[in-house]
């Protein structure tokens, strides 16, 4: 497309060839009276010439032929040392043995110019993927995390005194190696693929009969919500290949469908949630004990479904695609 302030359009270049070909006007005059150069004049009534009509439409400013251009063996090697190494334009430049600007401008034409674009286990492009409709799969998982213990752990006091308080937890601590261990939380999650709308229970341990508990209640909650869990999604944990998950499933008409072993990116909504979860609540502070922690869980859960903007969602949050809210439209 001509740019805004181009004296010819397609038509006016077709009339402009016309008057020269067709009607003999000198090529100065014809400039002239169109007010171009009479190189643009020359090269327009060439044009219709050779092609007639069509020969006024834009053509590629790209040329025949690039001397200078990368051999395709250079690029296929720049390509392997990125996916494979996942090494940088400097590092790649120093093993082929061109300019670091040359690798770079490699990188960016296969887009691979990003390592936030790149699969980190296996440094290939990564392939996203969105269910069109809220409760068409819905990803689960279990992210493990360390009680604090009361008066606060390392982070707070430092390695010295968080040693001390580490042994003033509230549960009584178990000896491991000569450490204290004071237990685990277990979130577990389910968020859904399409609105990323999330919900998570914190227990103490991911058993069979925890796992199964928490989708009882997550399904109720997402059915509150205007969303029908049609399939699930989840690692291979043990829990999630028991029986009492399988049955429970079965009961409610659910599809599950697990993860390939060694893969979490398959279930990378939920993946992506638990490293919100740490960033934004679990260590987004300083606690000075575990129920202080837990106390802010459901106050940031909220603001992550209702108010957090979501980059996939457009800066919008979660609940902005949850189109079918109960008394939405009252």
């Amino acid at each position: 497309m001509p740019h805004r302030n181009a004296p010819l359009t397609e038509l006016g270049r077709l009339r402009l060839a016309r008057c020269i070909v067709e009607q003999g006007w000198p090529v100065a005059r014809a400039a002239e009276r169109f007010q171009v150069s009479r190189t643009t004049a020359q090269r327009w009534a060439r044009r219709y010439r050779e092609s007639g009509p069509a020969g006024m439409a834009d053509r590629s400013s790209r040329p025949h032929h690039c001397p200078g251009r990368t051999p395709p063996e250079l690029v296929r090697a720049i390509v392997r040392l990125r996916m494979r190494q996942r090494l940088g334009p400097v590092a790649i430049a120093a093993r082929v043995g061109v300019a670091p600007s040359t690798c770079h401008r490699v990188l960016v034409r296969c887009r691979l110019n990003r390592l936030a674009w790149c699969d980190r286990a296996t440094g290939e492009p990564v392939r996203r993927y969105e269910h069109p409709t809220a409760g068409a799969l819905v990803h689960v998982d279990v992210k493990k995390l360390g009680n604090i213990p009361d008066g606060g752990g390392h982070r707070l006091l430092g390695r010295a005194a968080g040693k001390r308080t580490s042994q003033a937890h509230r549960d009584r601590p178990r000896r491991i190696g000569g450490r204290p261990n004071l237990g685990y939380g277990y979130v577990h999650a389910a968020v859904d693929d399409h609105t990323r709308l999330a919900y998570a229970e914190i227990h103490p341990d991911e058993t069979a009969a925890a796992a199964a508990a928490f989708w009882v209640r997550a399904v109720a909650w997402f059915a509150a919500r205007g969303v029908t869990v049609q399939r699930v999604l989840t690692d291979n944990g043990a829990c999630y290949r028991s029986d009492a998950w399988r049955a429970l499933l079965a009961r409610q008409g659910i599809t599950h469908k697990r993860t390939r072993p060694y893969r979490p990116q398959t279930n990378g909504k939920v993946e992506r949630f638990n490293r919100t979860l740490l960033t934004e609540w679990a260590y987004r502070r300083l606690y000075a004990s575990e129920q202080a922690r837990r106390a802010a869980f459901e106050p940031w859960l909220h603001w992550q479904n209702h108010h957090r903007p979501h980059t996939a969602l457009g800066g919008h949050p979660p609940i902005s695609r949850c189109t079918n809210l109960p008394e939405q439209y009252s």
